[in-house]
């Protein structure tokens, strides 16, 4: 039987990770060895950015609110345990969107929150 090189699959690969690796600075973009260490590494960072980006937006609306409610006379905490006694089902996201584009409709929420 005959036998059968990996060379295909071994450039192939080798290929993949270079292309990656393309305007690293140096050897990270030329030999295969470090360029595939510097991938690793990078893609390592990507998965940690992507969780850090959900936390950072999360902390913006935050601030958001809490900045239009005591624009308002309200703290963050009392607004948003409002919200929930109120049955007002709106993420945090919403929120923000709410407290910067339609000042009324946020000025109603908590009203809503002060009559509970």
């Amino acid at each position: 039987m005959a036998r059968i090189k990996g060379a295909l699959v071994t450039r192939k690969r080798r290929k993949k990770v270079l292309k990656l690796a393309k305007g690293y600075w140096g050897a990270k973009s030329k030999h295969f060895k470090m360029a595939k260490q510097a991938v690793m590494k990078s893609g390592n960072y990507a998965y940690i950015g992507r969780r850090h980006r959900k936390r950072d937006f999360r902390r913006l609306w935050i601030t958001r609110i809490s900045a239009a409610c005591k624009m308002r006379g309200l703290n963050y905490s009392t607004f948003i345990n409002g919200l929930k006694k109120a049955n007002i089902s709106l993420n945090r996201k919403m929120l923000s969107e709410i407290a910067i584009s339609d000042e009324s409709a946020f000025t109603s929420l908590v009203e809503q929150v002060k009559n509970i």
